[in-house]
């Protein structure tokens, strides 16, 4: 099948990867363009770009260059609206990892943790004009686990994805799309301001948030410090890896050593 392939976080590259593998015609790769990363904000390409350079498949970063006619497109965690040339072209298919018509939008995942959802699905869907709206051909629930981070559950996404796509694309035909049953929530972009730690949220609310976005921020004695991870026991929040201002991540026991016995102010 010839395919145009359209992606850019990390966890979509093992995705691409299976559906290279199974012997597939890659016609494109459309991917974000390269963005500033690190202190000295150097363009970098996206991992789904560097792939595809890999392979030596064809890299476009401009969705206006758009000029093809394959049997399908694929997209995975693209984000960049499909204009009606494409959706056009050929028949259009998304992973998109949540139970919709649950959490559509830019953050599903992130979206589960942060909510304490302990279930959620990967569906391989129809794309429309309307975000995250299509027929469903194929949903498939996992778990969430109570101290699985964002990165855990994109790993589990991508393993699942991958098999949804090359058992669908092996015959296409073979899925009746039904459609979305309920009423749609929607998800947002989180921002460096959902870090902040709101200490009257309770234990599994701040541990949800941590978990989901990868850093709580806060002061201990007057110091910003992030803490990068967390359990709950007993109800109550156990800090394990903590990073203070300009210093490398280290664990608790290491923090408070450095303390040298002051008494331990949170939140001030």
């Amino acid at each position: 099948m010839k395919l145009v392939l359209m992606g850019t976080n990390d966890f979509v590259v093992p995705m691409f990867d299976a559906i290279l593998n199974a012997g597939h015609e890659i016609m494109a790769v459309f991917t974000r363009a390269p963005r500033p990363a690190g202190r000295k904000q150097i363009l970098t390409p996206s991992q789904v770009n560097i792939w595809a350079d890999a392979k030596n498949l064809p890299v476009y970063t401009n969705i206006r260059d758009y000029n093809f006619s394959p049997d399908m497109i694929v997209v995975v965690s693209y984000g960049v609206i499909l204009r009606d040339n494409v959706l056009n072209s050929a028949p259009c298919v998304n992973i998109h990892p949540s139970c919709l018509p649950k959490y559509r939008g830019p953050s599903p995942i992130r979206t589960a943790i942060f909510n304490g959802d302990t279930k959620s699905a990967v569906c391989l869907m129809q794309v429309t004009p309307d975000m995250d709206a299509g027929d469903i051909y194929i949903h498939r629930e996992f778990d969430i686990g109570e101290n699985e981070t964002n990165t855990d559950i994109e790993n589990k996404v991508s393993k699942i994805g991958a098999e949804i796509l090359v058992e669908y694309l092996s015959n296409p035909s073979g899925y009746v799309p039904m459609p979305q049953i309920g009423t749609p929530t929607y998800t947002r972009k989180f921002t460096g301001a959902d870090e902040i730690i709101d200490w009257s949220r309770g234990a599994r609310a701040i541990h949800n948030q941590i978990r989901a976005l990868g850093a709580g921020r806060t002061k201990i004695n007057g110091t910003d410090v992030k803490i990068l991870e967390t359990r709950v026991e007993n109800n109550e929040l156990k800090i394990i890896r903590i990073q203070p201002a300009g210093k490398k991540p280290m664990d608790w026991k290491s923090f408070l050593n450095g303390l040298r016995g002051a008494e331990i102010k949170i939140g001030e």
